[in-house]
This record gives C-alpha cells, structure tokens and sequence, in this order.
C-alpha cells in the first residue's frame, strides 16, 4: 500500500503535464494555423483586384463555390470565366472589422466585414457585405473551398 500512493501521485503527475503539454501543442499549431491563413486571405484578396488567374486556379479547390450577394452560386470554372472576360472586376476590397479566423483541425472559417467596389457577373456592386471563407489544408496547404458575401443594409 505504501509504494501504490507514490506510484498513483506520479502517473497522475506526468499524466497531467503530458495532457498540459498536447493543449500547447495544439495551441501552438492552431496560432500558426491562423497566420498561415491570414497570409492566404491576403494573398486571395490581392489576386482577385490583379484578377490574377493562375494564382486563384490554385487557390480555389477544385469543388470551389461562391455564394454572391445576389444568392446566385458559382462555381470555379464559373468564376475563372467571370475573371477572363472581365465580368467580374475589383476595384477595392476594404476591411471595415478585424477578420476571424477559427481554426477546426485542418479546416478555417474565417469571417469580416468589407466594403467592395467593382462588379460582379457583369454586375456592378458597390457596398459593405458579411464575408465567410472556408479554407482546407491539404497536401498542397491551404485551399479555398467555399466564400459568400452577404450584403448589409446602409447604416
């Protein structure tokens, strides 16, 4: 009984700091996660006002789809072709709030608020919208898998 008590305080002792040890672990990862992410949405954003091609081809999943203001859904093939010939163009995409990003394993969902000017489908648009983007990382890092933007009322 002696040597049991010792024994149970010290399992209990590395149990917990191996425990404690994974949480900073995963905090660490997700952090680094966020960054990386961060960098991507960037990076998005700039290719889209350059309407860079090659650039959102690989950004963009193959299952890639958007959700506009209008309710309409696109797909990438759609808004590659939207980006060839000139129906969708950006002037400027502001953040108007800081940008979330949650990290879930290997998947974000980042949000924000943004004033955009340009058009889009042909469509001129102008105005702040509620912005969602759902990023995986995959073996190529991380890929834009779905967005939509909602439009906001004027305040």
């Amino acid at each position: 009984m002696k040597h049991i008590i010792p024994c149970i305080i010290i399992n209990v002792a590395l149990l917990s700091f191996a425990f404690g040890q994974s949480v900073t672990q995963k905090e660490s990862t997700d952090s680094r996660s966020e960054h990386e992410v961060r960098q991507a949405i960037e990076k998005y954003r700039a290719a889209l006002l350059r309407r860079d091609i090659p650039a959102l081809e690989q950004m963009w999943a193959d299952d890639y789809f958007f959700v506009n203001a209008a309710g309409e859904m696109l797909t990438k093939a759609q808004r590659l072709a939207n980006l060839k010939s000139g129906a969708t163009t950006l002037e400027s995409i502001n953040e108007e709030e800081e940008l979330k990003v949650r990290i879930h394993q290997n998947t974000a969902v980042a949000t924000s608020r943004v004033t955009i000017k340009g058009q889009y489908s042909g469509q001129q648009t102008s105005g702040q919208y509620r912005s969602i983007h759902i990023w995986v990382k995959g073996s190529t890092g991380w890929q834009l898998v779905a967005n939509q933007l909602t439009a906001l009322a004027p305040k």
